[in-house]
């Protein structure tokens, strides 16, 4: 089977949450688009988050761009805690920068780091509640 790319406004939705909770400011949403692949023949990835260079965007005359690519057959079995930890590894990668590259997996984007800051995310959340 060949895989097949959808829009995924849910996740898009769900990112720019994040981002704005987490107050991950080195993210310009605006640049930041989410799909959902379907046919993935990947045994141990659920998602992944693909960059566009600095050939590409000196070629295409564009900005720095990002997509998070959430893979179905894996993605959509998770729990919607372990979907946000998802989610919020995949930002993680992002480069202070904002340049089109990534960071890689060895210091900032561990799990350690993602646990963290998913927790700071439910008291951010649960403050806002209260509030409203």
């Amino acid at each position: 089977m060949v895989i097949k790319y959808f829009a995924a406004p849910d996740i898009k939705e769900q990112v720019d949450s994040i981002t704005t909770d987490l107050e991950l400011t080195h993210i310009l949403p605006q640049l930041v688009y989410c799909v959902r692949s379907k046919g993935s023949k990947a045994k141990r990835t659920i998602a992944r988050i693909h960059g566009l260079g600095k050939i590409w965007q000196g070629v295409l005359n564009t900005h720095p761009t990002y997509i998070i690519e959430v893979i179905n057959e894996t993605f959509g079995k998770m729990s919607e805690e372990e979907k946000e930890k998802t989610l919020i590894h995949e930002l993680l990668h992002i480069p202070g920068g904002f340049s089109g590259g990534f960071r890689p997996h060895k210091g900032y984007v561990e799990r350690k780091t993602v646990e963290r800051l998913y927790k700071n995310l439910k008291k951010i959340r649960a403050t806002k509640k209260i509030v409203l």
